[in-house]
């Protein structure tokens, strides 16, 4: 049968279907040609934005890109960083921008470029273009991938439906069947189990994705072996210092699916790991997925507890100056990979379209250090 609702409670979707993306850009657009972004520039006097990148790679031509979204090409982000000097942004590293966040204003705007999951085309093709610019940025890491024992459930996910007509899987313990001729199709059903799949217990998620792609011989260890940097990939990055590292936990977990003790070791864990494996201080982390559903303010409490500085999120918004963005709590921008244009951009970085994000007040006697 083809993908029905009825088959699985069907979550609801996070991305803007194709009409209402077109609306939002072209409201951007808008924007700013009616001088918004200088205005919110202004406005915000010295906050910044902190840039979310998934994927660096060149565009593909398969017509089932399911997460084309989280992509960006290497020409695309020289073409960003290019802007960004032109614009006179400060790019600045994780460090600098904590350091932002709790002083006065300053004159100029920054912006911190930074790269979630520790995938492979960071150094294949994300590297040499911001090598070539020498500016900072941070790359957060889940240090089961370079140790080869993590499982990128969402690339082997990907792999099943792109090759397949048909596909069954057990969930909730009953034998499910879809029928995805199209691509429509096939983008439905991606959708409906990754959110399902992530809505799961890391032990019944790692049963769930190992058991699809043993049905349909999708070799999902070797499939997460050659999209994520390894240790030696990541001393690479460490010789250069304009690189910052950040640590997001062992396996890539979505916390709010976790029993608190178990949150707080996967943090403590993967930052331990990092920091023996790098011989450097980690102060930085990123809730895995990062958008309200997949951490809580509890774990912004833990994050602390960790010793982390700083803490980002994948919920939209700028970084306010004088402490008026919690540093456990950090907004980002998830940059859409299908939009290429930079004006775009230029109205995003200023926050004027971006509701604000709450303050999350630190603990009683919590202290900076910077």
């Amino acid at each position: 049968m083809s993908v029905r609702r009825g088959d699985i409670p069907f979550p609801k979707r996070r991305e803007l279907v194709s009409g209402d993306r077109w609306l939002a850009k072209l409201w951007l657009e808008l924007a700013y040609f009616s001088g918004r972004a200088w205005w919110g520039e202004k406005e915000h006097g010295g906050a910044g934005a902190i840039l979310r990148f998934q994927c660096v790679r060149p565009r593909r031509r398969a017509s089932f890109q399911p997460v084309k979204a989280g992509e960006i090409t290497p020409r695309f982000l020289d073409r960003a960083i290019c802007a960004l000097k032109r614009w006179k942004y400060d790019i600045v590293g994780m460090d600098e921008v904590c350091r932002r966040a709790v002083v006065m204003p300053e004159p100029r705007r920054f912006v911190c470029l930074s790269f979630d999951g520790g995938s492979k085309d960071v150094i294949t093709f994300a590297y040499p273009v911001l090598a070539r610019h020498r500016v900072p940025f941070t790359v957060y890491v889940p240090t089961a991938f370079p140790d080869g024992v993590g499982e990128a459930w969402w690339l082997g996910l990907e792999a099943v439906i792109a090759k397949e007509n048909r596909l069954s899987l057990v969930a909730e313990g009953q034998e499910r069947h879809f029928t995805i001729v199209t691509t429509a199709a096939k983008n439905e059903l991606y959708d409906f189990l990754s959110e399902w799949m992530r809505s799961l217990p890391q032990a019944e998620l790692s049963v769930a994705i190992n058991d699809l792609c043993r049905r349909y011989s999708v070799d999902l260890a070797r499939l997460t072996c050659e999209s994520s940097m390894d240790w030696a990939d990541l001393a690479t990055l460490a010789a250069d210092p304009n690189v910052t590292f950040g640590s997001a936990t062992v396996d890539y977990a979505v916390l709010s699916n976790l029993k608190d003790a178990n949150a707080l070791r996967e943090m403590t864990m993967g930052r331990a790991v990092l920091e023996a494996a790098l011989r450097r201080e980690v102060r930085h982390f990123a809730y895995p997925f990062g958008d309200r559903t997949a951490w809580r303010r509890a774990h912004a409490v833990m994050a602390e507890q960790a010793g982390f500085l700083s803490a980002v999120s994948s919920i939209p918004g700028v970084v306010k100056a004088e402490g008026r963005t919690s540093l456990h709590a950090l907004p980002r921008i998830n940059w859409d990979g299908r939009e290429r244009s930079l004006r775009v951009m230029r109205v995003l970085l200023s926050g004027t379209t971006i509701a604000p994000v709450q303050r999350m007040p630190s603990r009683p006697g919590a202290r900076i250090i910077l």
